[in-house]
């Protein structure tokens, strides 16, 4: 289960950081990009030291 959100929360990463680029009509998400990936990155942290 937490690798599927793991999954989901890159997926909706790469679209905001390569959306506007790639496709011009998605909207510019800006900071949130990086909220994103940092929310993934603890997530997979928390997941190796086995807390969740």
């Amino acid at each position: 289960m937490l690798w599927t959100i793991i999954v989901i929360l890159i997926i909706l990463w790469l679209f905001g950081f390569l959306g506007p680029n790639v496709i011009p009509s998605l909207p510019h998400f800006g900071p949130w990009v990086h909220v994103l990936i940092v929310i993934v990155v603890i997530l997979v942290i928390l997941d190796l030291l086995d807390v969740i």
